[in-house]
């Protein structure tokens, strides 16, 4: 078989596959196979809040509310047939109703108890979907700095490349001795290492992410850009001001509540309930019906309820202990996460605006005067080096920022000042 012919077996194989391959994996939302689907961070936590997590919560959440409903119906009475005797003309036989009647409060006690189960479940689901959304937060800004620093491990890939070509021709015409060539290819294998190290972080970046919004993560393209301004924070006693409804605050409080209705449910058991009944009774002998009225009450000799009652008091302390501890824990948190935002976007700004045009400059100007002579191999790597670690300090500290103000949201919920949009907002 000739060359030509054996290249077209081939591409005829190859096209087959790919048309299998095609229709065995089918596209997301109609977009050709392998496409990315780009996405902004608001997109990224409206399908995150739609994910099978946020749902179970919200179904665990409606299941209480209809525990709400079931906790307020009355208790149903019983009918009871008896029948007294085996001979005809000598049987007695009673049918009568028996109705269970509470009191002591039990079923106001009984609602307030699942009305604060409710709460508490609401609760959940609120601060949940606050946690979600800090989470993808933190990590589409990690996806966006994972790009980044791939793209800059690329650039750097590139400058050490171009080092090896002039440290070669350098070499080439006896400028400087071998041992400099030698220095820059293994400058150029450490970018190369660098560059893979950075696609493997930007492959596990963007896994995460797409584990929030239920999408694979290399079909994530992500359409916002890391250097975007970051949100102007809210002043910290704002923040602070806003610690009492903060979502661990509100789930402790709810706690509380909930507690102090199982200690009303508690409470109310103390109290004995009535069972009345009324029926009717036959007896043969006489060949009359007559009416029955009873009435029967339990006699609380042994079990008055004290221990049961006692743990729900205890509980109760328990809760409203965790509660100050969650008021105290927030507004630390809150104070803390406010410092490392203002910190980390300060020092994000300065290394931007100041610090790597500085260092570009600079491994520009040594490179150059590598080439003529001015300067050693050693300066232009190590105004490489310079470069690439302010750089890459510059997106350490964005995605701290970004990190402190997703701590923010879990905590306080909208971070931002009033003033200005929040970008988060779903």
């Amino acid at each position: 078989m000739s060359i030509h012919h054996r290249r077209l077996s081939v591409l005829l194989v190859v096209s087959a596959l790919a048309c299998g391959g095609g229709s065995a994996a089918a596209p997301l939302h109609g977009a050709p196979a392998g496409a990315a689907t780009p996405i902004d961070l608001p997109a990224a936590i409206r399908l995150a809040l739609e994910q099978p997590r946020l749902r179970a919560a919200g179904h665990e959440a409606a299941a209480f509310d209809a525990a709400v409903d079931q906790a307020g119906r009355y208790p149903n009475p019983t009918l009871e047939y008896l029948r007294e005797g085996e001979q005809a003309g000598a049987r007695t036989t009673t049918i009568q109703i028996n109705q269970p009647i509470e009191l002591g409060g039990k079923r106001r006690a009984r609602m307030a108890l699942a009305e604060g189960e409710a709460a508490l479940a609401r609760s959940d689901l609120a601060a949940l979907r606050q946690e979600v959304r800090a989470e993808v937060v933190a990590a589409f800004h990690g996806a966006l700095v994972a790009r980044e620093r791939q793209e800059l491990a690329t650039q750097l890939a590139a400058l050490a490349e171009r080092s090896v070509d002039v440290a070669a021709r350098q070499v080439a015409a006896g400028k400087v001795p071998p041992i400099d060539a030698t220095r820059a290819r293994l400058a150029a294998l450490e970018a190369r290492t660098e560059l893979n190290a950075a696609g493997a972080e930007l492959a596990l970046a963007r896994t995460r992410l797409g584990a929030l919004l239920g999408r694979p993560g290399d079909s994530l393209e992500l359409a916002a850009q890391p250097d975007a301004p970051l949100p102007r924070l809210a002043p910290l006693p704002v923040l602070l001001a806003r610690a009492a409804e903060a979502a661990p605050v509100r789930r402790a409080r709810a706690a509380l509540a909930a507690q102090d209705g199982q200690v009303q449910v508690e409470r109310a058991a103390r109290i004995p309930d009535v069972t009345l009944s009324v029926g009717s009774q036959r007896a043969d002998e006489i060949g009359r019906r007559q009416a029955v009225l009873g009435l029967s009450v339990p006699l609380p000799l042994f079990d008055r309820n004290s221990g049961r009652l006692g743990a729900a008091l205890r509980r109760t302390d328990k809760a409203r202990e965790e509660l100050a501890a969650a008021e105290t824990a927030t507004v630390a948190a809150l104070t803390a996460a406010h410092v490392r935002f203002q910190a980390a976007s300060r020092e994000a700004a300065l290394l931007r605006e100041e610090a790597i045009p500085d260092a570009r400059a600079s491994h520009a100007l040594t490179l150059k005067g590598f080439e003529h002579g001015k300067f050693a191999l050693l300066d232009v790597l190590d105004a490489q080096r310079t470069l690439a670690q302010v750089q890459a300090r510059q997106w350490n500290a964005l995605l701290a920022a970004w990190q402190a103000y997703a701590d923010i949201e879990r905590l306080a919920g909208a971070a931002t000042d009033n003033a200005q949009t929040n970008q988060t907002d779903d």
